[in-house]
């Protein structure tokens, strides 16, 4: 199913957000997901499914200052 990722069309075989974060190679890294501007827990994403056109932000820690 194709969705946007970050503002990118992605194409992706899984549905659920967990088993994408998994697809796209993040595996355990701690990160920020949101579906259609919602924010998603890491606890809530195996149950998270997706559909055609979602809008998926994945947010990744940064240092710096």
């Amino acid at each position: 199913m194709k969705i946007m990722i970050n503002g990118t069309a992605t194409e992706v075989g899984a549905e659920t957000l967990d088993a994408i974060l998994a697809e796209l190679g993040y595996g355990d890294a701690k990160l920020a997901t949101a579906v259609n501007e919602d924010f998603v827990p890491a606890t809530a994403r195996a149950d998270t499914r997706l559909a055609p056109g979602d809008r998926v932000e994945i947010v990744t820690p940064r240092q710096g200052g």
